[in-house]
């Protein structure tokens, strides 16, 4: 019944199904045990100790001890807690196994202690040396790059609960091939989203999704008014792209893991003093605070550039995590004050552009950019609008460095 192309996809579509929910399990028993530790750093602890956990002197304290902490985890740890997320890319070569619990210790502790990363880079990682470690002994004939991309499509589907972010992502890497039919490429990374994305929503929803107006339709106008917005953000996101590689080879002339991040900590915690609490951790919660409590234009511009400020100092310090979930925190804050800045125009546009912008600064994922900024504001309408303004953006960026460290990276 079934072509011998359709027996072949069938015969990966099992190892894909259990590499999607097991990339799920994951990054779910990670983020439960990082947020256990949270809740007691910064609610349970300061409680007991008598200080409000809102002060500058504990919001100082823990996060340099979270970057003494991490930065002992990876000196002494077997395999030293994994690369360092400032020179990869998202996707990449498989770590050696035993760098596995270091690299998961590095990513709780930092998480729990307000680090402005993401959980995307580590999770990834261990996902991707867990499934390649593990295929090649139950499937040797299956290559260890099919387990990556295996492991990494479950992966994006289980961090968005959805599918399609994997599904855009890997049409552009995986299209390359013209004897076989893209959709027989995609076939078994979409099971492992589609897996990966179930098992997430099985013990909660990433909401992404903010409470704005609803966008009436599409003018001549707003598409320059978008590409501005999109511009400004871009621009704002250049300045960090510019300091990385500087700040991390600044960073690294300690030449000790826990110097640098315990010093990395102490800047962090300045910034935190800075901003306030509503700066710290990944964004993702913290974005719809944005939204919801009425902050004044100067109050989100704050905001943005010390979020900006403390992805940066992260990230050069060696911290373990990703990029996007902060970056997508900055665009909200950006499309929230040009918003109140100029009332006139919808926040559905400057929420959207301004996070279309900065994902695209720090992804230079143009699927990826688009649909983190359709997750932020879902209306359909605004999708011919951001495909135009992506154009613009993508020129503007043509060539330009990655938000990356320690490499050439053109």
């Amino acid at each position: 019944m079934l072509h011998p192309r359709a027996r072949t996809m069938l015969v990966l579509s099992i190892p894909a199904l259990i590499i999607g929910i097991l990339s799920s399990l994951v990054l779910i028993v990670v983020m439960k045990i990082a947020g256990a530790l949270q809740e007691y750093l910064w609610a349970t602890l300061p409680m007991e100790q008598g200080y409000d956990p809102h002060s500058p002197f504990w919001i100082l304290l823990i996060l340099t001890l979270t970057g003494v902490a991490v930065g002992l985890v990876i000196r002494f740890l077997p395999g030293h807690g994994g690369p360092d997320p400032a020179t990869e890319p998202l996707i990449g070569a498989p770590v050696p196994a035993m760098a596995i619990p270091g690299l998961i210790m590095a990513l709780v502790i930092g998480l729990a202690g307000g680090v402005s990363l993401g959980p995307e880079h580590p999770i990834m990682a261990v996902n991707i040396a867990l499934a390649v470690a593990l295929g090649a002994r139950l499937l040797p004939k299956v290559s260890p790059l099919d387990w990556t991309i295996l492991a990494a499509a479950g992966t994006i589907g289980a961090l968005f609960g959805t599918p399609v972010a994997a599904a855009l992502i890997f049409s552009q890497t995986l299209g390359g091939n013209n004897e076989v039919p893209l959709w027989d490429r995609l076939f078994a990374p979409l099971m492992a989203a589609s897996a990966g994305a179930l098992t997430t929503s099985i013990f909660f929803h990433p909401h992404f999704a903010l409470p704005v107006a609803n966008y009436p339709e599409m003018h001549i106008e707003d598409l320059f008014i978008g590409a501005v917005v999109t511009a400004i953000a871009i621009a704002m996101g250049m300045v960090g792209v510019w300091c990385l590689p500087r700040l991390h080879r600044l960073m690294h002339q300690l030449k000790q893991p826990v110097l640098i991040l315990g010093v990395g900590g102490f800047l962090l915690g300045l910034l935190g003093i800075i901003g306030g609490e509503i700066t710290l951790f990944k964004g993702l919660d913290e974005m719809r605070q944005l939204a919801v409590s009425g902050f004044s234009v100067s109050s989100l511009l704050l905001f943005a550039v010390v979020k900006l400020a403390a992805l940066v100092v992260a990230a050069a310090s060696g911290f373990r995590g990703g990029r996007i979930f902060p970056a997508v925190f900055v665009g909200v804050a950006l499309g929230m004050m040009l918003h109140q800045h100029v009332e006139a125009v919808p926040a559905a546009i400057t929420l959207s552009c301004a996070v279309l912008g900065l994902v695209l600064v720090v992804t230079r994922d143009g699927w990826l950019s688009l649909f983190m900024a359709m997750a932020v504001v879902p209306d359909v309408k605004l999708l011919p609008l951001l495909c135009i303004v992506m154009l613009p953006a993508w020129l503007l960026l043509a060539g330009k460095p990655l938000m990356m460290a320690g490499r050439s990276n053109h």
